[in-house]
């Protein structure tokens, strides 16, 4: 299972839980699983997010897989500047 950090402003979504497992093969089914336990950070996830395996970031890699126990933190954009061009669509 993934060991899932959650950046502080994140943690708001999920009632204060800052770390969680979950048993995902790629990014995709992360996210559908996370927003299944957590659904007040449904919109948070389909806004737009990177994700760093293991110390390397992904964006827009859906089916980047997900080795047996790697750390993954979910990074939330950071504000200012223009939107962001990248959102992901895990959802559909």
């Amino acid at each position: 299972m993934a060991r899932v950090v959650l950046g502080s402003s994140l943690r708001r979504y999920t009632g204060g839980v800052d770390e969680l497992e979950i048993d995902a093969a790629t990014i995709k089914q992360l996210l559908t699983k996370l927003g299944a336990q957590h659904p007040k950070l449904v919109p948070i996830l389909e806004h737009g997010l990177a994700i760093a395996i293991n110390g390397t970031i992904y964006q827009g890699a859906l089916l980047e897989p997900i080795p047996p126990d790697a750390e993954v933190h979910l990074l939330p954009p950071i504000e200012g500047g223009r939107e962001a061009s990248f959102r992901l669509r895990w959802w559909r």
